[in-house]
């Protein structure tokens, strides 16, 4: 089986939304967590990032890249945290076996504790 049937798993299980967009931030994948959460947009495949954010926003957005594509070390960067949902927001550069950027994408870290019980198979 090739290893990126793997990545794509761990991102379609994830509970947070993950959306991947190209350097021309063109959405080009988005886990079920992300369709459902942005459903009310409508479907957003294809389209581009910069159309579902404000002029400051989207600047703020390419600044990111710019700077992702500055050094290969520069791959995350801390952009918002949600007060309601308790959550961080980065931005992570994506980068091909070369080190070169290829796209990024939004990752979301929550930080409210586990409510499920461990090892619950029921």
């Amino acid at each position: 089986m090739e290893l990126s049937s793997y990545f794509k798993s761990v991102i379609d299980q994830d509970h947070a939304s993950v959306v991947i967009c190209d350097l021309d931030h063109k959405i080009i994948y988005m886990n079920p967590a992300a369709v459902k959460k942005y459903q009310k947009r409508g479907p957003l495949l294809g389209s581009s990032l910069l159309d579902c954010h404000n002029e400051r926003s989207n600047e703020l957005i390419k600044q990111v890249v710019a700077w992702f594509a500055e050094d290969i070390s520069h791959n995350k960067i801390y952009t918002f945290h949600n007060d309601k949902e308790n959550r961080d927001v980065y931005m992570i550069a994506l980068r091909g076996e070369d080190g070169e950027l290829i796209g990024y994408y939004e990752k979301h870290e929550y930080r409210d504790r586990e409510t499920a019980k461990m090892y619950d198979f029921t």
